[in-house]
């Protein structure tokens, strides 16, 4: 793969990741989960 070629696929990559984050966030049953897993923790 070309130098020129990595790095926008890499920030591509980086881009689809947050998104796919901020989509986890915007729903409330993975916050509850996520917030309950947390909380076991202590």
């Amino acid at each position: 793969m070309k130098f020129s070629l990595r790095r926008p696929l890499l920030w591509l990559g980086i881009l689809l990741g947050l998104l796919a984050v901020f989509a986890l966030y915007t729903r409330p049953d993975f916050l509850r989960n996520l917030a309950d897993q947390m909380w076991a923790c202590f």
